[in-house]
């Protein structure tokens, strides 16, 4: 393993097993992290799937496209398979060109992919873990937890999380509780890193009020109504079908609120199911929103809401609820209590019903909305640092090649 680097400008391979660049989830921490890593003097490249969108600030190195499967759904598939061998022999290629000091793996397939080249070149691996493996292809309803498969995979994430990194980064304190109760990760290894703030992009003040009435008027909003926004993924895992009987439920009570619902993919079904719920003037679907427009949008936002129901996952997207200065009604995971600590509005996991119930109360509510939206920004600012974090991450990379 490479020792006594110097205090100096550090080569990073970071190793992401998605179609990076794409608007969502942990796209966003692998962006937000070299973004800083950048901005503190170093370098960095990333090895990625052939498809994704480019962006001109960043070394992106991508594998040439299979030749059987153009185009490939997000989340879990049996390509990925074909993908990762690809993505391996051109983290291979990329790695003897680049040489970097350091690889830095994204969720278990680059922490795999990363830990045999790291021994290849003889250099540190960092294992950027943002969930559980095996929950999330359970959550994906690609993996029964009862089947036989469920076992092994579990054992192979087990053996990729404890044996192949010199360090692991965490998106949550509950992760790292995970990766130490369930994994039997050595805690040496672990150290929480959640995901953090652009809270200049996020600034509810940076928005002209004008534009803003435009624009909702243009996603044909009425004036007057109470938006409640969601930004993420769309799929039944996230909690959609749960925020829609949500609107349903407020809808059949006359509330005044209008449901925003930005994301992908499936937008169809989700609109399909949302007109035969009666919602169909009550909830508006953007389909994909650019990162750069993302800010603009959600600040439309009164209410933030994150129905996500996976214990095991990160949920970034509540950083953008809080730097919006946003009031979130979530449901009462770990994850999102960590992040919004007593300034959320909490239902049950699964309890429609009650999260129904948050978002009226807030409804009607216009001073605590503003209090805890306030209150939420402030501790974005103060704990989620995407400056305080990229120090982190070089400090636990100058350990890794110094460790005397």
């Amino acid at each position: 393993m490479t020792a006594n680097i110097p205090d100096q400008s550090l080569r990073i391979l970071m190793i992401a097993p998605t179609s990076f660049f794409s608007d969502y989830g942990g796209h966003i921490r692998i962006l937000e992290e070299t973004r800083i890593l950048q901005v503190l003097g170093h370098q960095v490249a990333i090895v990625t799937y052939y498809k994704g969108r480019d962006l001109p600030e960043l070394d992106i190195r991508r594998t040439p496209p299979l030749p059987w499967h153009a185009d490939y759904e997000v989340g879990s598939s049996r390509h990925k398979i074909a993908f990762d061998l690809y993505l391996a022999i051109q983290s291979l290629i990329e790695g003897l060109r680049f040489r970097p000091d350091i690889i830095h793996g994204h969720m278990h397939e680059g922490a795999l992919i990363g830990g045999v080249l790291a021994r290849l070149l003889r250099v540190p691996l960092v294992f950027d873990f943002q969930g559980s493996l095996t929950a999330e292809m359970v959550d994906h309803n690609f993996l029964d937890k009862n089947g036989r498969i469920y076992p092994i995979l579990h054992r192979i994430e087990r053996f990729i999380s404890r044996r192949l990194p010199q360090a692991v980064l965490t998106s949550s304190l509950q992760a790292a509780d995970l990766l130490r109760d369930e994994f039997a990760v050595p805690p040496h290894l672990i150290h929480p890193l959640p995901d953090c703030a652009d809270t200049q992009t996020f600034d509810p003040d940076r928005f002209d009020p004008a534009d803003q009435l435009t624009l909702r008027r243009q996603l044909g909003i009425a004036d007057g109504r109470l938006i409640v926004a969601y930004l993420g993924l769309l799929t039944d895992y996230q909690g959609i079908p749960h925020l829609l009987q949500a609107a349903q439920q407020l809808h059949q009570a006359n509330e005044n609120a209008h449901f925003l619902v930005m994301g992908y993919p499936s937008v169809d079904h989700y609109q399909q199911m949302a007109a035969n719920m009666g919602l169909a003037g009550v909830v508006t679907f953007t389909g994909k929103v650019p990162y750069t427009e993302a800010a603009r949008y959600l600040a439309l936002g009164d209410i933030a809401v994150a129905p996500k129901m996976s214990l095991t996952e990160g949920s970034g997207k509540l950083l953008n609820y809080m730097a919006l200065a946003q009031p979130v009604v979530a449901y009462d995971t770990a994850v999102h209590r960590e992040y919004l600590d007593d300034h959320g509005v909490y239902a049950p996991v699964g309890d429609v019903a009650a999260f129904a119930d948050g978002i009226r109360i807030l409804l009607h509510d216009p001073t605590r909305r503003h209090r805890l939206g306030r209150q939420l920004r402030q501790r974005a600012q103060t704990h989620y640092s995407w400056p305080a974090a990229g120090e982190q991450i070089v400090a636990i990379y100058r350990r890794l090649l110094n460790p005397r």
